[in-house]
């Protein structure tokens, strides 16, 4: 039988390696070894690995002379327009899809919107990914496309790659990493969107959401993601984070459930669009419709963002004293642009909240409006930096 525990070390050891590069580069060997804790021989022996997987690259300028004399060479992740290898990003919404090429740190270097009429099309899966190849050869440059990381709402299995269930696209038990990788010719992984997002704030966000931090996602879909000391929990069937029926404190809008007040039925997308065409607001019930006719000055559409904002932080105020993270990170389109949408869900969820009377734990995803593109990718480049050699492998 062989032993596999210098394997799991090496792994481990590697992970460490390009995560501390991640967080502090460019960094000399010497200075990887003092912060992560690891051997100077140990460093060496997965930096080694490592620039000759293509993840790391010695840069020319040297940071100072060691001890001995020698100049330190740094190293930092292979983001290089020769040779630094890239992740496709594919988020799949309800009435469009986005298409996204991300480097090693997180950048987002090409993007593409997918809209579609009828989000029930049988053959959705199948445009998408039609389309998605050909984005991805319209942006070849040569350099390696490690795969393809897809994120979407509902309930979605990561271990299978399967969608369990997708009321809004008609998706029940579709295996979708697996329907990808044979249209695509390419590793795929998928996750939930809230769950994403979550890993991306981990991977690239502020130092605090490594230690804590709940993801609340508000689109046409509602859901939530909870991470502790760098890892997303999933729960048993990768269910964890369904919110949709969370009750939302004053809220007397009907939902298909048969109750009142929960989160999908007052805060969605989908339920804010139809409030405001309700409104006559805007002709169709597009939320980013909305949000610009709010920064044009209508007051009707501000003032409807507003409702929905502190809807949010009522819902926010009841997370924030359940779990009481480190950090809330909150996507919802009008926060994301404006900050002034933001502060009032930091208000309303201050005021309802037992716990937290800071509103700075309350923030928006650190990609802004990448944040979508940026978290896709981030389904497969946060693997990555869990097990460089397994993701770069196949």
């Amino acid at each position: 039988m062989t032993d596999r525990t210098g394997d799991r070390r090496g792994a481990a050891n590697a992970a460490t390696v390009l995560r501390t590069v991640l967080e502090h580069g460019p960094v000399a060997r010497s200075g990887i070894s003092e912060l992560c804790g690891l051997s100077p021989a140990a460093v060496s022996r997965q930096t080694t690995g490592l620039l000759r997987g293509g993840l790391l690259r010695e840069l020319p300028e040297p940071v100072g002379p060691t001890a001995s004399g020698r100049p330190r060479i740094p190293l930092d992740l292979h983001t290089g327009a020769v040779g630094g290898p890239v992740a496709a990003g594919l988020h799949i919404g309800v009435p469009s899809s986005t298409f996204s090429l991300v480097d090693l740190r997180g950048q987002v270097l090409a993007r593409r919107a997918f809209p579609y009429a009828d989000p029930t099309d049988p053959r959705l899966a199948a445009r998408i990914a039609h389309e998605l190849a050909g984005f991805l050869a319209r942006f070849d440059t040569g350099r390696p496309l490690i795969g393809v990381g897809a994120a979407l709402g509902g309930w979605v299995r990561p271990d299978t790659g399967t969608v369990v269930r997708h009321p809004a696209l008609g998706w029940r038990g579709m295996p979708l990493a697996a329907d990808l990788s044979r249209a695509l010719g390419l590793p795929v992984r998928v996750d939930n969107h809230a769950r994403a997002v979550a890993r991306a704030e981990i991977l690239y966000g502020p130092p605090a959401a490594r230690r804590s931090l709940v993801h609340l996602f508000i689109g046409n879909v509602v859901d939530a993601a909870f991470g502790i000391e760098g890892t997303v929990h999933q729960g048993p069937g990768s269910a964890a984070g369904d919110v949709a029926h969370l009750p939302v404190p004053e809220s007397r809008a009907a939902c298909a459930c048969g109750r009142t007040g929960c989160l999908q039925a007052t805060a969605s997308d989908t339920a804010l669009g139809a409030e405001a065409v309700r409104r006559g607001i805007v002709p169709d019930p597009s939320v980013p419709m909305l949000v610009d006719a709010a920064a044009a000055g209508d007051p009707r559409a501000d003032g409807l963002l507003r409702e929905r904002a502190r809807a949010v932080g009522r819902a926010a105020a009841l997370l924030l004293d359940v779990f009481n993270p480190a950090v809330m990170v909150v996507t919802e389109l009008s926060s994301v642009l404006h900050e002034g949408y933001l502060d009032e869900i930091r208000g309303a969820a201050t005021d309802r909240s037992h716990v937290c009377d800071e509103p700075g734990r309350i923030i928006a995803p650190h990609a802004g409006p990448a944040v979508l593109p940026q978290a896709a990718a981030t389904v497969l480049l946060s693997p990555l930096f869990q097990d460089p050699g397994r993701v770069t492998s196949g």
